[in-house]
């Protein structure tokens, strides 16, 4: 997808990257090859991390057709900012199998609490809205790919 994808609702809003039209896809349809509303291109699965917050998390975790991997992070934590180059390669890599959102503890604590995380980073799974997989620490795209469900 365009360089940026952001959660609002129930879809996601994506900037097209031929236009840079913001084209707003309805999540369960990401898979479907959604196309640009002004200039008919077809919009690729997100291929980098989106972030999230406390208001948009239920709704991408809940409706995502896609396994989601959430990094639960905090701009301070040095594990967490070595852990950004490793999540935006695995996003790309993993565009259209597997979603990757990142939510910043610091400004989104209910769902840290809600979760129990007390270390970051922490990587979660979800799928179909329900904890597949947990990860505590910085970790390669080997365990990454490890967590995800079969």
């Amino acid at each position: 997808m365009a360089e940026n994808v952001r959660i609002d609702g129930e879809k996601l809003q994506v900037d097209c990257p031929e236009c840079g039209q913001t084209n707003a896809v309805p999540l369960e349809k990401i898979l479907h090859g959604p196309v640009c509303g002004s200039c008919q291109v077809k919009l690729p699965p997100p291929n980098r991390p989106i972030e999230v917050t406390d208001q948009t998390f239920d709704d991408l975790v809940r409706k995502s057709p896609l396994p989601v991997l959430v990094d639960f992070w905090a701009p301070w934590c040095g594990p967490c900012r070595m852990m950004g180059p490793t999540l935006e390669s695995f996003a790309g890599k993993k565009a259209g199998q597997v979603l990757v959102a990142k939510l910043n503890t610091d400004e989104s604590p209910a769902t840290q609490n809600r979760f129990g995380v007390q270390g970051i980073p922490t990587l979660i799974v979800f799928k179909n809205g329900r904890e597949t997989s947990r990860q505590v620490g910085a970790v390669s795209e080997q365990v990454l790919e490890g967590l995800l469900p079969p």
